[in-house]
């Protein structure tokens, strides 16, 4: 099991002083001392604190943010006005947050974190010219201040005109800083914020800044593959090719972007040039796979074979995953029977499973498995993803009721494992029994109450699946503030605030979402959202995109059905 959460370290501290306090009371002979000690503004500030970390918990970021403010204020202790700044910031309180970080600054609050906060609020409040000041105040900061000036453009901005025009400003005032890496991380932001004219221009001047940088020649591709100029972008990363084969970083960086531009092949082909190791020819396997390029595969698999004599364990396992891509699934089971040992052999034990069943010999991978669930020598956790992979063959065979049997297997051998409950979840979810899902989910939240996973699952699927939003949404809130920039959880929200009728709220949620990670379900979210507040033109854009990513996601279909676009 994970470890939880720790309890914060100034809620840690205040515990152990108010306890000294109360102790040092209990202790003293006279009522006065008595008093004084209650007094003292750490005790005062105990009930308030308490107060926020139990809302914290609760998912309600609204309460916390007051009660952190009234502990700030108590104990006139500049952590907690900062934690009180971000919480009201997180839960959009921003009167509140104006407050707090008032307080912070009056206790000697300064540096980059304070003027971030400083210009979010600014950005919120359409403030332009102070948020500007503040966030070129940013760049001129010695501490990496560029890194806080990007993410509140990344995250602060209402809408993408808005941080592109921010962006912008910045780029006319003179202040950018003068490292590659800020500039690659602009242009970057940019390209996200799907301005391809503003990136276009930040790639030019960064072109201009680092000429024969290889780095900004992958941003050009990069940009130019976003701007649908594809045979340019690959005459950028032929241009590159010379230059990759002593530099396996470089190789990675471009294969990504042929990988991006659908050219897998040729991906392959950059990743074979320089010298090769065992994740290089995975990589090269796995795009070949993708490919279905039968051909290149089949060479790559005979350069692999004649090198195979010895009995390495990670060649042998590869070279059983390469001609289970080829679909020689009996030369699979003779390279996987081969590993000798090592950590890679329940690994191969697991894969022969899946080929025995390939091969339609359900019975046998079963019996593999089974053996492997018995077997005291091997890890756990082997034996626990011997249940998972049980589980997942009889999802494929549609045996519904033997995959609930192997979940309920699983957990009698290993109580309150989390990733069997996890996958258990979801094959409810799938079924459409939301009861039975949010049981297992809430299962988990009992053994690890910190666990980020089962907190955004739950109050996506209520959020998604049933009408309880308020409760979706703290749920999601406690996601949140645990991991306040995670792509996944930016999307639970934006879609829970959607369902509670505050389309434009979740639009803005939405669209930082999608620029984190170009996802399909994200995608089909942020099309819904769009259609149904009239701007139907950019929903059909997002529903392609997501449609590209993934044409079979459940979300994008509902979403496509429900609009009918």
């Amino acid at each position: 099991m994970r470890n939880r959460s720790p309890m914060p370290a100034t809620l840690r501290s205040f515990i152990g002083a108010a306890a000294l306090a109360t102790a040092t009371a209990l202790a003293a002979p006279s009522l006065q001392a008595r008093t004084a000690a209650a007094d003292a503004p750490v005790v005062q500030a105990l009930e308030p604190l308490l107060a926020a970390e139990f809302a914290i918990q609760s998912g309600r970021l609204d309460d916390a943010a007051r009660w952190y403010l009234e502990a700030a204020r108590a104990a006139d202790d500049i952590e907690l006005a900062e934690r009180a700044t971000r919480i009201a910031l997180l839960a959009r309180d921003d009167a509140r947050a104006a407050e707090a970080l008032e307080l912070w600054r009056e206790q000697g609050g300064e540096g980059t974190r304070l003027l971030a906060a400083e210009a979010t609020l600014a950005v919120r409040a359409g403030e332009t010219r102070a948020a500007r000041r503040h966030l070129v105040a940013l760049l001129a900061s010695p501490d990496n201040g560029w890194r806080e000036a990007l993410a509140v453009l990344a995250g602060g901005a209402g809408d993408p005109e808005q941080a592109a025009q921010l962006l912008e400003d910045l780029v006319d005032s003179g202040r950018m800083p003068g490292e590659l890496q800020a500039w690659l991380a602009f242009g970057g932001l940019a390209q996200r914020l799907q301005q391809p004219g503003l990136a276009e221009r930040l790639v030019d001047e960064i072109v201009r800044r680092f000429p024969g940088e290889p780095r900004v020649a992958l941003l050009r591709a990069s940009q130019l593959r976003e701007a649908d100029r594809d045979d340019e972008a690959r005459e950028v990363l032929q241009s590159l090719a010379a230059r990759a084969s002593g530099d396996a970083d470089l190789r990675l960086a471009i294969a990504y972007e042929y990988d991006a531009l659908g050219d897998l092949t040729a991906a392959a082909d950059i990743l074979g040039r320089g010298p090769q190791d065992d994740q290089s020819y995975a990589l090269r396997a796995s795009l070949l796979a993708r490919a279905e390029d039968k051909s290149a595969l089949v060479e790559l698999y005979g350069e692999l074979r004649r090198g195979a004599a010895r009995p390495d364990p990670q060649r042998r396992l590869l070279l059983g995953q390469m001609a289970e891509f080829l679909e020689r699934h009996e030369e699979a089971l003779e390279w996987y029977a081969g590993v000798p040992g090592g950590p890679q052999r329940w690994p191969a034990r697991l894969r022969s499973a899946n080929v025995l069943h390939e091969l339609g010999r359900g019975a046998e991978a079963f019996d593999r498995l089974h053996e492997l669930q018995a077997d005291a020598a091997a890890p756990e956790s082997a034996r626990r993803d011997a249940y998972l992979l049980e589980a997942s063959l009889h999802e494929e065979d549609g045996a519904a009721e033997a995959e609930m049997d192997t979940y309920a297997r699983g957990l009698a051998e290993f109580p309150d494992e989390l990733e069997i409950l996890y996958a258990r979840a979801l094959s409810w979810e799938r079924r459409d029994d939301i009861a039975r899902a949010e049981a297992d989910l809430r299962r988990i939240l009992v053994i690890e109450p910190e666990s980020v996973a089962a907190l955004n699952a739950l109050g996506y699927t209520l959020a998604d699946r049933t009408d309880r939003y308020q409760e979706a949404l703290e749920l999601i809130n406690r996601a949140r503030a645990a991991e306040p920039d995670n792509a996944a959880i930016i999307d639970s929200y934006g879609w829970v605030l959607y369902r509670l009728g505050r389309a434009e709220e979740a639009l803005v949620e939405l669209r930082r979402a999608f620029a984190l990670q170009k996802d399909a379900e994200i995608g089909a979210h942020l099309g819904e959202v769009l259609w149904v507040l009239g701007q139907r033109e950019e929903a059909r854009r997002y529903f392609e995109q997501a449609r590209e990513i993934d044409p079979d996601n459940r979300a994008l279909k509902r979403a496509l059905e429900k609009t009918g676009a």
